[in-house]
């Protein structure tokens, strides 16, 4: 199995908690430790072929940002479920929200 550049399947930053256990079924976060990822071990990996972040701020906290993790995307946070098949499993993902 492919592994990405921080492990094995998806990274969550525990900012992003809340959206990620809302209704994706039995295995949630609240059943397992959520890693966290430092600015410096993040740095590395940004906008690599196997590694996407996601930038789930909500409404006028993103728009109205003059800060942006270079090659993140915006996933709306209330929309987990129609986003969150997209990505491929092996790939690490990193949410943020702050």
């Amino acid at each position: 199995m492919h592994k990405g550049k921080f492990g094995s399947g998806w990274i969550l930053a525990a900012a992003a908690l809340v959206f990620l256990t809302a209704g994706l079924g039995a295995d949630t976060a609240q059943d397992k430790e959520v890693p966290l990822i430092t600015k410096e071990e993040l740095k590395p990996g940004l906008c690599s072929s196997n590694s996407t972040v996601i930038d789930v701020r909500a409404g006028e906290s993103w728009t109205e940002s003059d800060r942006k993790i270079k090659c993140a995307v915006r996933e709306d946070p209330g929309a987990v479920e129609s986003w969150a098949q997209k990505y491929p499993q092996y790939w690490d993902l990193v949410l943020y929200c702050a």
